[in-house]
């Protein structure tokens, strides 16, 4: 099969390579999946799960991306809750072989039934954006009705759906990001906008709950804005400021089969739009993640026609 692998954690982008891999195999309570579509996070190339195992030894070649939509094409052994021939979509373990590849080998509990409405492309943007803001909203951050949330990034993959996701929920949001993004955050549901290239981020005054996806001193200034009892959970790492009157959590997204029912089901009836930057074919897909223009959405790469 063809699968996107890197070897040298050095190269950067420049080191990954379309090559020929053998078709995995499921083993115990896994499934094979036939890949239709699958989203990539470039800094995916700076995670150590890319390179070693969880003994930390060395994995190279990897195969990249981790999330995924296609169909179930065998069980292994021990194996329920889905069949073969069956739509899935979802998020692949962080040490194994990932997703820009024909088949992947997963564990059957990291996959949801993936409607037949809705495109295996929009499948693959959910996993890593949806559950990363479903975590993070209502996880960790406990988000009411009422409250008023910072979201920094609101014009990105995971931003979009934090601010489409609180809303929903009845905050007020606070999008942020550059000059360009303005529009599109308010367009997916922002009830205002701060450009963090011109606008005092101090001015938003006191919120609730701080959704970082930036880290440093924008993540640092966001701490001083939470108002007592408040939370802000970062995707960054450890946080390095800590609410004077609140809290602060980092988190890693795990996969929830419910969770993913969830997003997908509200992308079914209109509450939720996905947002995709560019998609590429798996053969275009190293000369995409090269590329130096920027796209605000999702990278997906279209591994079957």
């Amino acid at each position: 099969m063809k699968a996107i692998v890197v070897t040298d954690q050095a190269a950067g982008e420049a080191g990954m390579k379309l090559v020929q891999r053998p078709e995995p195999r499921a083993a115990i309570n896994d499934v094979l999946v036939q890949v239709h579509a699958a989203g990539f996070v470039n800094t995916e190339l700076e995670w150590p799960s890319t390179w070693a195992d969880r003994a930390f030894r060395d994995r190279t070649p990897s195969i990249l991306g981790h999330e995924l939509a296609g169909v179930v094409t065998a069980l292994g052994y021990g194996t329920t809750g889905l069949s073969i021939g069956q739509r899935v979509f979802g998020l692949a373990d962080w040490h194994r072989d990932g997703t820009l590849a024909e088949h992947v080998a997963m564990e059957a509990r990291n996959l949801a039934p993936l409607p037949g409405d809705v495109d295996f492309t929009v499948g693959a943007s959910l996993p890593i954006s949806g559950l990363t803001a479903w975590q993070g909203l209502f996880q960790h951050g406990r988000l009411q009705a009422g409250q008023s949330v910072l979201a920094h990034g609101a014009a990105g993959a995971v931003g979009s759906m934090v601010t489409q996701l609180a809303r929903e929920a009845g905050a007020y949001v606070i999008g942020t990001g550059r000059t360009a993004d303005r529009q599109k955050a308010l367009d997916f549901g922002a009830n205002e906008f701060v450009d963090l290239e011109n606008d005092a981020l101090e001015d938003v005054g006191g919120v609730d709950l701080v959704f970082d996806v930036i880290g440093g001193d924008i993540q640092k200034r966001s701490a001083a804005l939470i108002r007592a009892g408040g939370t802000l959970v970062t995707v960054i790492g450890p946080a390095g400021a800590t609410p004077v009157n609140g809290m602060a959590i980092d988190f890693v997204v795990d996969t929830d089969r419910a969770q993913l029912s969830e997003i997908v089901h509200r992308v079914r009836d209109g509450r939720l739009r996905t947002n995709i930057g560019i998609v590429a074919t798996l053969d275009d897909a190293v000369a995409t993640f090269n590329s130096k223009e920027r796209h605000s959405g999702k990278t997906i790469i279209r591994v079957r026609p």
